[in-house]
């Protein structure tokens, strides 16, 4: 045949080099045989787009080594093509290509393809895949910077967010078994322990609770935790997302915590402000889930962008750097080395496996919180923090000696028997609905709430589509996408009726558990959710956890909070990052969520304010002395606290800027979810987001909550 001839063959272009000729079969040739090779962390412009069109073949791509600055084209085992997870016949012979290195796939239903409505030779993030001249057909040429655009999304380092499918363990609908999957599920709730247990640490002591409040309401969080998660992996996005308490309404809560309506109580107040805090939580929920269930969720996608989400998710770690350090500072020997473990192990040794298990990089938290707190624990057997005189459980105003007054600070943060809730806690405690007493309902407290559950709903939106490029076959369909928004409503909804203090929605550090622990099993997470809900009922476990040192907590936060800024940002990887416009908008929303809270908190230190909260709550006493003071106060206390919250002021700035600056939708990163019509013909995406036990035929004529 004439195109076999060697001398009439296309050469290849000079840029990326092409492979050795007895491994790369010539472009014309793979095209008459439809071979198709797949090259290491290769990004497939089609990944997180829609159902592929296997009629047409496409050209090799390459890798794109960031770090070298050249392209590295590395063959890889290809299977046949397929359709609808079915082989797809064809006399033409299918050449393969094998590589002992190749990953096992569990799963390929189906293939990538393009979305519908996206712009020719866009990429399923929206990202510009290059052209080709079909006058030369070469393998693809593509400027330097759109290649390192398109390689993002996919490949990074072996420590973030892999390649979807290529390094997984295992995927979405995978079920290795009872007994693995459940090791696999403890494993993942271990190594996100610290969202879990730290936000209840930090509210109810401001509330004025015991010790034995603090482990009932951890006993409480790990209840209402399972059970969403559990309604979540059933009847929401089915993505293998936990869960839990979320950092972006931990300042809101302080806020309300630290009214002034409040300072004045006496006798009880940790019940009292846990009923109003209810009260808000179960307003703005039911708000929530009305934007899921009505289809406005949908409406609200098309202004959600990667530009969007990476400043104000950052922004909500960078709002509580005024009480990390600051109470690190108190006993600056445990605090210090409680940070000090954390960054080595998930840093200096995360590349160290243990039995095939990256045990420091996966349990960087628990580790360094069981070795920080045998180490006080000797320091404290050691009498290290014995002070002549002295007694811990004596509050500072009451001592007479001055030497024991300056003393009774630094043993109380540093001293591990000061808390008597492991003692206190009963072996058996069932959570219930109402704990706390009726909610009481208040609309200002209300408002500021339905504010932030709209971030909460832009923090899972990133979340979403994150999670959907690691294990699922396709991105959700803005329907889905709807339904998982409705039901985080409805479970911030139990969370208030338990009483937990804050809002349930998906937490963002759950990707990087996932994309380290390599497991997209949602059957783990399902076990790991049944195994939390007995520990809840275990009161010594919420105990155990309550008497965990404060300053040990402000050590952990300060390393969660630090990678939740960092995976915050992470998301402009789905962007040009390079670009002017994005860097701008990005650097101005960033700014301003600093320099505009600091505005409004600077009227909280004034005379009138609250001067006993510790520093690090002053930023949250602003609601009644802000600049805003019309002669109607609900309406000071609801404009005063938003403009003081760093996430609010970000997205503003972000959502706004974003969807007005024109740029286009490489440049800008728009999300691409799958199209509804194509999702209904295509058995994987159906497996993957389709409600179980025929809820779905019964709902089917929803078409905005659904596939």
């Amino acid at each position: 045949m004439a195109s076999s001839d060697p001398t009439k063959r296309p050469r290849p272009g000079p840029w990326p080099p092409a492979p050795d000729s007895a491994a790369v079969p010539p472009s014309t040739w793979a095209k008459r045989t439809g071979f198709r090779p797949k090259f290491s962390g290769e990004t497939n412009a089609t990944d997180s787009g829609q159902i592929a069109d296997l009629s047409k073949p496409r050209e090799p791509n390459s890798a794109v080594d960031l770090e070298a600055g050249q392209a590295q084209a590395r063959p890889r085992a290809r299977a046949q093509p397929t359709a609808n997870g079915e082989p797809v016949s064809n006399s033409r012979p299918q050449v393969t290509w094998s590589d002992k290195d190749q990953p096992v796939k569990k799963r390929r239903d189906s293939d990538g393809g393009m979305p519908k409505g996206s712009a020719p030779g866009a990429n399923g993030n929206g990202q510009a895949a290059g052209t080709v001249d079909p006058s030369h057909p070469q393998p693809r040429r593509t400027a330097r910077n759109e290649e390192a655009v398109a390689a993002l999304p996919q490949t990074v380092d072996d420590d973030g967010f892999v390649a979807r499918h290529s390094h997984m363990k295992y995927e979405l609908r995978d079920t290795p078994g009872l007994v693995p999957i459940g090791l696999y599920g403890i494993q993942h709730y271990l190594s996100m322990l610290g969202s879990l247990v730290l936000i209840p640490l930090v509210i109810v002591p401001a509330m004025g609770g015991s010790h034995e409040d603090t482990a009932n309401v951890v006993s409480t969080v790990l209840f209402v935790s399972g059970l969403t998660t559990l309604l979540h992996t059933f009847f929401g996005t089915r993505l293998p997302l936990i869960q839990g308490p979320s950092f972006v309404y931990l300042a809101p809560a302080l806020a309300i915590i630290n009214s002034p309506e409040f300072q004045k109580l006496n006798g009880n107040n940790f019940k009292h402000i846990m009923r109003e805090l209810q009260g808000a939580i179960i307003i703005a929920s039911t708000f929530q889930t009305l934007l899921g269930y009505s289809g406005l969720m949908s409406l609200l996608l098309r202004l959600i962008n990667p530009v969007v989400v990476a400043p104000t998710i950052a922004a909500v770690g960078l709002s509580f750097y005024s009480y990390g350090f600051p109470l690190v500072g108190t006993c600056l020997e445990i605090g210090v080395l409680q940070i000090l473990l954390v960054v080595i192990f998930s840093l200096y040794l995360r590349k160290i496996s243990v039995f095939s298990h990256r045990i420091f990089l996966i349990y960087a938290v628990p580790l360094g919180l069981a070795i920080t707190w045998a180490v006080a624990f000797l320091l404290t057997e050691a009498r290290i923090y014995n002070y002549n005189g002295c007694d811990p459980n004596i509050p500072a105003s009451n001592t007479i000696s001055e030497h024991c007054r300056k003393h009774v600070a630094r043993m109380k943060q540093c001293r591990v028997d000061t808390s008597h809730a492991l003692k206190s806690a009963p072996w058996f405690r069932f959570p219930y609905p109402l704990q706390w007493g009726t909610p009481i309902f208040s609309w200002k407290m209300a408002l500021v709430m339905c504010v932030v559950s709209i971030i909460a709903s832009v923090d899972s939106v990133g979340s979403y589509h994150a999670s959907s490029l690691l294990v699922a076959s396709r991105p959700p369909t803005p329907g889905v996408l709807s339904r998982g928004i409705g039901l985080e409503g409805l479970s911030s909804v139990l969370a208030g009726l338990w009483g937990t203090g804050t809002g349930s929605t998906t937490l963002t550090e759950n990707l990087h558990t996932i994309a380290v622990t390599k497991m997209g099993s949602r059957r783990a997470v399902e076990i790991g959710a049944c195994v939390l809900i007995l520990l809840s009922l275990v009161g010594k476990v919420g105990g155990f956890i309550a008497s965990i040192p404060q300053v040990m907590v402000a050590g952990l936060l300060c390393f969660m909070w630090a990678m939740l800024t960092a995976l915050g940002l992470s998301n402009m990887r789905y962007s040009e990052a390079g670009s002017s416009r994005n860097i701008i908008i990005i650097g101005l929303s960033l700014f301003f969520s600093l320099s505009v809270p600091a505005y409004f908190q600077q009227y909280g230190i004034s005379p009138s304010a609250n001067l006993s909260a510790p520093s690090y709550f002053q930023p949250y006493i602003v609601a009644s002395h802000g600049p805003f003071r019309s002669k109607y106060g609900g309406v000071n206390y609801v404009l005063n606290t938003l403009l003081s919250f760093h996430m609010v002021i970000a997205f503003l700035v972000a959502i706004i800027l974003d969807n007005t600056v024109p740029g286009s939708r490489q440049e800008r990163g728009v999300y691409v979810w799958s199209e509804p019509e194509a999702a209904r013909r295509e058995p994987a995406v159906t497996k993957d987001y389709g409600l179980p036990l025929r809820v779905g035929r019964a709902f089917r004529w929803v078409k905005w909550v659904g596939l």
